[in-house]
């Protein structure tokens, strides 16, 4: 407990636990094997009030703030399952331009489905030749008459299999920042066509490319004015950056977890693994990580609710998050041994999935240089 924490805060914690242990934990490894999360299980989460966590009341959504999403993640991640953590909650930045940008007619037909968990949502930026830097992305939208006629490629999309909708970031005018737009996409669009990747983890979060060939939408779908979709995508940065530094910190959390149990438990040379020194030694160096990257993630979700200005700040917090995850998860494993070399445990699961945070939203280069040119180096 600590002075950012209400009893709604706990109360919402309580549920999601409750939700994490009968509804999640049972089924990872099925999922995993599978490559996605089933759909029953993004409706139960959109019951429990985790979809809905942040998006307006009117469309079904409920109060939150940036320590409910730090609570979402700490319990989410207590089931090892990186995959199943992002395809739950991928909606909470894919659903945000249209929140922020999009007509009420939009609003009104596309969220409550989104929250009531019946719709899945993504977010098309990455491409074949354009990952941080957006601004070189290159798949195109042409005015003709009412419509869009949308044409190329996006990549490492998640959620990008299943989803019924795409936030798709275009460009709509030369080259260059001011030339981007972004449009929704409905499923059905002939001319869409997915294609699944195979990852070295996020198993259980299904992930694809995707193929534009001369998609026609609705000029109506547009998100916002048009050639002014690079302010929204780097807004919505901000949202996605902090929501993996959350990530990383609830995995870190569920390694150091899992290493002290089995610390306890497992005997060596006629006394427990707990008893050595060295081992103590790296559980206490992973629980002082965790902490500290948790006390760094409260500081930011402070500054949020003050409406401050946090661009260096979230940077800084991703980059430390991501290092912190792949230090408790390398530790955890070395602490299994041979067990955690091993499929089917949370430590060699969470292994295999530490990278991916460290490159999603803005590989770790680009965020110390972000970071530096905004304090005015």
């Amino acid at each position: 407990m600590t002075p950012y924490y209400t009893h709604e805060h706990e109360a919402f914690r309580a549920t999601l636990q409750r939700f994490v242990v009968e509804e999640i934990e049972p089924y990872v490894a099925s999922w995993e094997a599978d490559g996605e999360v089933p759909l029953s299980v993004f409706q139960q989460s959109g019951s429990i009030g985790l979809r809905g966590l942040g998006f307006p009341e009117v469309f079904g959504g409920t109060p939150g703030d940036p320590f409910h999403q730090i609570i979402v993640y700490e319990e989410l991640g207590r089931a090892g399952s990186g995959g199943v953590v992002a395809a739950l909650t991928i909606h909470g930045i894919a659903a945000m331009p249209i929140v922020a940008y999009g007509t009420e007619e939009m609003k009104s037909r596309v969220l409550p489905g989104i929250v009531s968990g019946d719709k899945r949502v993504a977010l098309c930026i990455t491409e074949p030749g354009a990952g941080s830097d957006v601004a070189g992305l290159a798949t195109r939208a042409v005015r003709v008459g009412r419509d869009f006629v949308v044409n190329g490629c996006k990549t490492f999309i998640t959620g990008g299999m299943n989803a019924d909708y795409y936030v798709v970031a275009v460009r709509t005018a030369d080259a260059g920042a001011d030339g981007i737009s972004l449009l929704l996409i409905e499923r059905e669009t002939p001319g869409l066509t997915q294609s699944r990747l195979d990852k070295m983890g996020w198993h259980a979060s299904d992930t694809a490319t995707l193929y534009f060939d001369d998609c026609r939408v609705p000029a109506s779908n547009l998100i916002g004015p048009e050639n002014r979709g690079f302010r929204a995508i780097v807004k919505n940065f901000n949202g996605e950056r902090f929501s993996i530094a959350a990530m990383a910190h609830g995995m870190a959390r569920c390694a150091y977890d899992e290493a002290l149990i089995y610390a306890k438990e497992r005997s060596t040379f006629g006394a427990p693994l707990i008893t050595r020194q060295v081992i103590r030694h790296k559980l206490i160096d992973m629980a002082t990580r965790v902490a500290a990257l948790k006390a760094n993630l409260e500081a930011v979700a402070c500054r949020l609710c003050q409406g401050k200005s946090i661009v260096a700040d979230v940077c800084m917090l991703k980059n430390f998050a991501t290092a912190t995850i792949a230090y408790c998860a390398s530790e955890a494993v070395q602490i299994f041994g041979g067990a955690g070399y091993m499929r089917g445990s949370k430590v060699e699961r969470i292994f295999r999935e530490t990278k991916v945070l460290a490159i999603g939203g803005g590989g770790e280069e680009i965020m110390k240089d972000l970071a530096a040119r905004q304090l005015g180096w």
